[in-house]
Order: structure tokens, then sequence, then C-alpha cells
């Protein structure tokens, strides 16, 4: 059997409640310099956020307020973290500090990497993946 031809990751979703849309909203587009565009007449609220003409970030507000969901109806399991590869570090950790995010840096062991480390209004873990020298 043939391996899928797999070429990146699309995008990732953050189902969330619909009060907590704006926020997530203001924190990719501050943060990372996403750009809200064009999204699907979906049925719940929602934002589509781009880079260049790629929707890398989909926020759906599909979780009902005051309400959790039966265990496992929306569990994304052992996901951990979504990682950027990114480009001029310091720049970087200057735009985090004014913004007043917290964040946290480690070496990648063996390779020619770095990571910084930060979690977005819903407790997404992000990984901003830069390679060394640079």
């Amino acid at each position: 059997m043939e391996p899928m031809d797999l070429q990146f990751i699309d995008h990732f979703t953050l189902s969330v409640r619909p009060h907590e849309l704006a926020v997530l909203r203001e924190f990719y587009t501050a943060t990372f310099g996403l750009k809200e565009g064009p999204r699907p007449n979906f049925t719940f609220p929602g934002h589509w956020l781009y880079r260049w003409d790629r929707p890398i970030v989909h926020l759906a507000g599909n979780l009902p307020d005051g309400v959790l969901p039966p265990d496992g109806a929306m569990a994304t399991g052992k996901f951990n973290h979504v990682s950027f590869r990114c480009k001029n570090a310091p720049a970087v950790r200057q735009r985090l500090s004014e913004l007043g995010l917290e964040f946290r840096e480690a070496p990648v062991p063996g390779f020619p990497l770095h990571q910084i480390f930060l979690h977005d209004p819903a407790g997404v873990m992000i990984e901003l993946t830069f390679e060394l020298p640079e």
C-alpha cells in the first residue's frame, strides 16, 4: 500500500464557547499578525484567520455556554501543541514581551532548532520553531 502524499498541515480548529471568540481572535491577530478572512456560513459563530491566502486558524464558537460537553464529545485526545515555523527569534521575543505574554524557550537537542512556547487564552500550547543559526 502506498503512503499518503501528505504535504503540510492545513489548519487547526479551536472549538470554544461563543463568548471566548473575541479574545481568541484578538490574541491570534495581535500576536501573530493573522488577518480575518472569508468563512463558510456555518450555523455557529466563528472566525477564519489567515496568513497570506491560507486560513490557518479556525475559531469555532460551537460549544454551548455554561454546559460542558459529555466526556469525549469533542476530545482531542493526547494533542499537546501546535507549532509554527518562524524567523527572527529576537523580534519575536520582543513582540511577545511587548504584548505581556509569558513564554519559555528551549533548544532542540541534537537538531539546529530553537523553540519558544506560549499558551493562547484557551490554554492551547503554541510552539514557535526557529532554525539555527539565525
